[in-house]
């Protein structure tokens, strides 16, 4: 009976060290389950709908052409608007609804672009699109998308909508500011003009005067108005192709990088070095516009009579919030017209002159990324085939319909407001899905750290 009792006695310690044993070994087992399913790559699964007509494709044409009135007049694109509109009515994934909405964006943009270019600047001999102003910044905002397509991947969700919020509520807070500073402007002027012309409706001897002084010049204003509106249809003299040229050659040089990358295994050497090689085609361009600028060779000319003393700390912060522009941009699934359209305010740039240069560089990198997510097969070509249709129809309209109102009104400030408008819209619609999507992730306890570049797969 003793020895029985000891045989007991000395198992209890053998079996406590099995259970103690085979717990680890589950922990172990869950341990090594959760490092193998974030390690491994991870294959997206897109969520296309039939090209079916009936509301949801009903509902987000009109969707789609309102914003993409409005944000052709406010040098955005509608991005903002696109999005939502394609994840939330007619059905697509999160990374089809930004692919489609980089097609949307470019037609948008090509229709507003092609309407600009017969446009001439509102006060001066010029054209509408500032040139030198895309010169400068479109090479560095390509090649900053460039950069934050990278961060979009390694970013987690929430800082990505995090950021989106507090940029584009602060963008459109300062647009807000800058559309009332000038309108307040325009006010004074509009009423300084109606006192003028009740002063001199007043004297009708003063009239009489006036009408026989400049009735001797009648012809030469003629002739002049004339030319005027003659240089305003003339295309050949609004565009400047040294200066798209280079633009092209920036956009084929970027273009042949990305796609000779995709064939290339990532976090491999070839593909850093042909990442890498993005910078100094970026950097050449936007140097030898910048050296111009500087050594007064090359001016831009849609400031007016404001003569700008360019230094060369002042020229490299351009360039660099151009490259921070289209990081934004890469990252939060937009275009840089965004954050580049408060900026050309800000330099004094007119409005009509800051929303059609800022569409003119957003068609280069929106394009871009275009063809980039067709290698990648992100998107079914039929719809972004009818809503860049749509959203091309719209630009017109856009630009046609508001720029009648600004002749009537006398107020270019409109085109700030709505810049101001289209920002706040973006920031509470594109928020509003990001934090929906937190929230749903948080409540499955799923990973939200840091993703690994190199093991990522779209």
């Amino acid at each position: 009976m003793l020895g029985f009792s000891n045989m007991i006695t000395s198992a209890e310690p053998n079996l406590s060290h099995e259970v103690s044993g085979y717990n680890e070994t589950q922990e172990d087992r869950k341990a090594w389950k959760f490092l193998e399913q974030n390690n491994k790559p991870r294959h997206y699964e897109h969520q296309w709908p039939p090209m079916k007509f009936g509301w949801k494709i009903l509902v987000g044409s009109i969707v789609g052409f309102i914003g993409a009135a409005f944000g052709s007049v406010g040098g955005i694109g509608g991005g903002g608007v696109f999005v939502p509109m394609l994840a939330l009515i007619v059905g697509f994934d999160p990374k089809s609804s930004v692919a489609i909405s980089k097609c949307m964006v470019t037609g948008a943009a090509a229709a507003t672009v092609c309407y600009n270019l017969g446009e001439r600047h509102p006060t001066l001999e010029l054209p509408l699109i500032d040139y030198d102003l895309a010169l400068l910044f479109q090479p560095m905002l390509v090649l900053g998308i460039s950069l934050g397509v990278i961060f979009n991947v390694i970013f987690p969700d929430w800082l990505i909508t995090v950021l989106l919020i507090i940029v584009f509520l602060g963008l459109s807070t300062k647009s807000f500011f800058k559309g009332v500073e000038t309108w307040k402007k325009e006010t004074i002027k509009i009423k300084e003009v109606e006192a003028h012309e009740l002063e001199s409706n007043g004297n009708g001897n003063d009239v009489v005067e006036v009408n026989i002084q400049t009735e001797a010049t009648t012809n030469d204003t003629q002739t002049k108005s004339k030319d005027l509106i003659k240089s305003k249809v003339s295309l050949m003299e609004n565009i400047r192709w040294k200066e798209i040229g280079l633009l092209l050659v920036v956009w084929i040089s970027i273009l042949a990088l990305q796609t000779a990358k995709n064939y290339t295994t990532t976090c491999s050497i070839s593909y850093w070095i042909l990442n890498f090689l993005q910078i100094p085609v970026a950097i050449g361009v936007s140097s030898f516009e910048a050296v111009g600028l500087y050594k007064g060779r090359r001016k831009m000319a849609s400031k007016g009579d404001v003569v700008a003393n360019w230094r060369v700390h002042k020229l490299a912060i351009y360039c660099a919030i151009g490259v921070l522009a289209g990081t934004l941009g890469g990252l939060l699934g937009l275009g840089g017209g965004t954050i580049m359209g408060p900026l050309f305010l800000e330099m004094g740039i007119p409005p009509q002159v800051a929303s059609a240069t800022s569409t003119f560089a957003m068609l280069f990198s929106s394009s871009l990324s275009v063809v980039e997510y067709y290698y990648l097969k992100r998107f079914p070509v039929s719809y972004a085939l009818y809503f860049a249709a749509v959203v091309m129809i719209a630009a017109f309209v856009g630009q046609h319909v508001v720029g009648k109102v600004i002749k009537i009104l006398r107020r270019t400030s409109l085109i700030i407001f709505i810049l101001a408008g289209m920002i706040f819209c973006s920031a509470i619609s594109l928020g509003g899905i990001g934090l929906a999507k937190m929230i749903r992730r948080i409540e499955r306890h799923e990973y939200m750290g840091f993703d690994d570049i190199c093991s990522y797969q779209p």
